[in-house]
């Protein structure tokens, strides 16, 4: 038992009814990509970081240098340990510019010897007021 075909009026009325209204007025929007472009990234070497107290780490940095050997850093700091003892007063002049300060100037700036030099000069208001 076969069903009974539609007419063809019949036909196009139901494909008017059944599909979306078509508008050939409307445009629909295109929106190509966009051109992303990759960050530039700087080469980065891997470097073994000797510290003061003979400890090492490796670490990735810009830095072409494959080692690198610490002489100031957190563990020898009198910044990063304040209580430490061995770091109390301790003047290293590794790269000798104390050395050529005292040289230019004298030893009158260091506070050792100011302490005995205020005992043993008179002070200026001392020779002031008269009482010598």
């Amino acid at each position: 038992m076969a069903s009974p075909i539609p007419s063809p009026s019949a036909l196009r009325l139901l494909r008017h009814v059944i599909s979306p209204v078509r508008n050939p007025q409307t445009h629909t929007q295109v929106r190509h990509a966009t051109l992303l472009r990759r960050p530039k990234r700087p080469y980065t070497f891997t470097q073994l970081v000797t510290l003061s107290d003979g400890s090492t780490f490796v670490h990735r940095t810009t830095n072409p240098m494959p080692i690198y050997k610490s002489t100031k850093d957190t563990r020898n700091t009198p910044l990063w340990n304040p209580s430490s003892q061995k770091l109390l007063n301790v003047e290293e002049d590794e790269a000798g510019k104390l050395a050529a300060f005292r040289a230019k100037f004298g030893r009158g700036w260091d506070a050792e010897s100011t302490m005995k030099a205020e005992d043993t000069t008179d002070h200026l208001m001392d020779l002031i007021s008269g009482g010598g």
